[in-house]
């Protein structure tokens, strides 16, 4: 059964979402602007609590964010924001967390999207001010610790999804999900237009849950290099690693060639030695210069507004229901 702060926030989603779509949380990439631009175009905008950096940073951005949605439904009460989430990296590495989620019931974050980790205390503090917890899962494991510890909602990460991301089908993953699962879900994994987004659906998540589509945008804090090579990429650009973080995941091949490796032929690293930033005892970093990137972007073919890219995406969405139930597309 789902909590009344969940049916809240599903309600609150259904008056401002313009499309069912969370947008992922980028490491490095996502910032205020991103965030602002993201939840006023009318899907969830996220961000890593981390990408704020000195910490003390945390609390300038919330104050802007929540400050500035505010203003947007105060000049805008017939086109409210959408709410925006806070990415927090539940790790034994994260020596930040508790401090972070001070600052996240401080200013009353309405979602908290958990990955690597969960923690009962840390839902509970988020759901004593009215907040909802998504949690990121790969298989059905980490779903029923992350419900047992208490999370809301949960964000099925597929295979093909950026970043650290699993390796199961999302056929797979959502259905063996929804055969116990019944609150709200979204799907992670090369979702990157409107007809994936309804696909998602079909399948029986909530949500779908876009991030390497977001990097080619113009409030993207994403070197110029790294836009372009997701708008020249596609599928076959992407490689399969843990050799970077210690965790495996989706990153761009030009930027593996670019560090002087091999796509096709890297190390194994070792998942005990895990390091959100590190480069696997390169000079390099994962995320600066190895740059993570979903399979999905095959789509993308200019960087352009988020506000355009929520358009367009839209727009396909609106179209594809058309399709599949013969009433007209607006």
């Amino acid at each position: 059964m789902t909590s009344e702060a969940t049916q809240a926030l599903m309600a609150r989603l259904k008056r401002t979402l313009r499309i069912p779509v969370i947008a992922a949380p980028l490491f490095i990439i996502s910032g205020p602007k991103l965030v602002i631009a993201q939840c006023q175009a009318g899907v969830v905008g996220s961000f890593p609590a981390l990408n704020a950096r000195p910490a003390t940073l945390l609390d300038e951005w919330l104050h802007e964010i929540t400050e500035t949605l505010a203003a947007w439904d105060r000049d805008h009460p017939d086109q409210p924001s959408a709410p925006f989430a806070v990415n927090q990296i539940v790790h034994k590495s994260n020596d930040r967390l508790d401090q972070d989620l001070e600052l996240c019931v401080k200013y009353r974050v309405p979602m908290v999207i958990t990955s690597l980790g969960a923690r009962q205390d840390l839902n509970a503090a988020v759901h004593a001010y009215g907040g909802v917890v998504f949690h990121d899962i790969i298989n059905q494991t980490f779903a029923r610790k992350a419900v047992e510890k208490g999370a809301d909602g949960l964000i099925a990460v597929a295979t093909g999804a950026g970043g650290h991301a699993g390796v199961q089908s999302p056929f797979a993953l959502v259905q063996e999900t929804r055969a116990w699962f019944d609150g709200p879900l979204a799907l992670s994994g090369s979702i990157a237009t409107g007809e994936a987004v309804l696909a998602a659906q079909a399948m029986g998540a909530d949500f779908g849950y876009v991030g390497s589509a977001f990097i080619a945008t113009e409030e993207a804090n994403a070197r110029t290099g790294y836009k372009q090579a997701i708008v020249d990429g596609g599928a076959d650009d992407i490689v399969y690693s843990n050799l970077f973080t210690g965790v495996h995941g989706n990153y761009l091949r030009p930027s593996i060639v670019a560090a002087g490796l091999d796509p096709d032929n890297l190390a194994a690293s070792d998942a005990s030695a895990m390091d959100f930033g590190s480069g696997g005892g390169m000079d390099k970093k994962a995320w600066r210069d190895i740059w993570g990137c979903g399979q999905g972007i095959g789509p993308i073919k200019s960087v352009r507004s988020t506000a355009a890219f929520v358009d367009k995406m839209a727009g396909e969405y609106a179209a594809a229901k058309a399709r599949l139930t013969g009433a007209p597309s607006r």
